[in-house]
C-alpha cells in the first residue's frame, strides 16, 4: 500500500499552525498521485488519554487542518497502530478516520525522520522523497547514495511541479489578458 510519510525533511519542531498545514499540503500531495487521503496526527498517546503540552499541540493542529480543508478525512492525536490498523480505532467510534490511515504526519522531525528511515531498512518498501512541497519553485532532493530508480523517480515527481506550476501561472496571464 502507498503511505505519505511528513515532515522527515525540513520542520524540526513544528508549531500547531505549520503541522496542520504540513496535514494539507502532504493529503494534496496525495490526491496528486491518485490517493483519497485518510490523515492520521500521530503522538505518543491517543485523542489526549495522556494530558502533555506535546499532545495538545496536535489536538490544535487538527482542528486547524480541518478548518483549512473542510473535506479532509483527518483525526488525531493518535498513536500509530490506532492509525493503521481498523480493530484498534473501533475502540474509538467517534473517530472521524475511517480505516487505516494512508497519510502519516508525525510530530516533529526526529520522529518523522527515524520512522522513514525504519521503514527504508526494514520494511519491504520502495521509499520516495522527500517530496517538497510549499516551494515558489520545484525542488527535490536527492542524495549521493540514492540508486538510479530513485533519482528518476524524483526526477519525474520534479517534471510534473514544474508542469503543473507552469500551467498555474499561464492560467493567470490568461486570466490578465482576457480581464483587461
Amino acid at each position: 500500500r502507498t503511505i505519505f510519510l511528513a515532515d522527515a525533511t525540513v520542520n524540526v519542531y513544528p508549531d500547531s499552525r505549520t503541522l496542520a498545514e504540513i496535514a494539507v499540503q502532504t493529503a494534496k500531495v496525495a490526491r496528486r498521485f491518485g490517493v483519497v487521503p485518510r490523515v492520521a496526527m500521530l503522538s505518543f498517546s491517543n485523542f489526549g488519554s495522556t494530558r502533555a503540552q506535546r499532545s495538545e499541540r496536535i489536538e490544535e493542529a487538527v482542528i486547524m487542518a480541518r478548518t483549512l480543508d473542510p473535506t479532509l478525512m483527518i483525526d488525531g492525536p493518535m498513536q500509530s497502530d490506532t492509525a493503521l490498523n481498523p480493530a484498534v480505532q473501533e475502540a474509538y467510534p467517534f473517530m472521524k478516520l475511517v480505516g487505516p490511515a494512508n497519510v502519516l504526519i508525525l510530530p516533529n522531525l526526529a520522529s518523522a525522520n527515524i520512522a522513514y528511515k525504519l521503514l527504508e531498512e526494514l520494511g519491504d518498501a520502495e521509499m520516495t522523497g522527500p517530496i517538497l512541497e510549499g516551494m515558489a519553485h520545484p525542488v527535490q532532493l536527492v542524495a549521493r547514495q540514492d540508486g538510479v530508480r530513485h533519482i528518476v523517480n524524483m526526477a519525474t515527481i520534479c517534471t510534473a511541479d514544474a508542469i503543473r506550476k507552469d500551467n498555474y501561472w499561464e492560467t493567470l496571464i490568461d486570466d490578465e489578458t482576457t480581464s483587461s
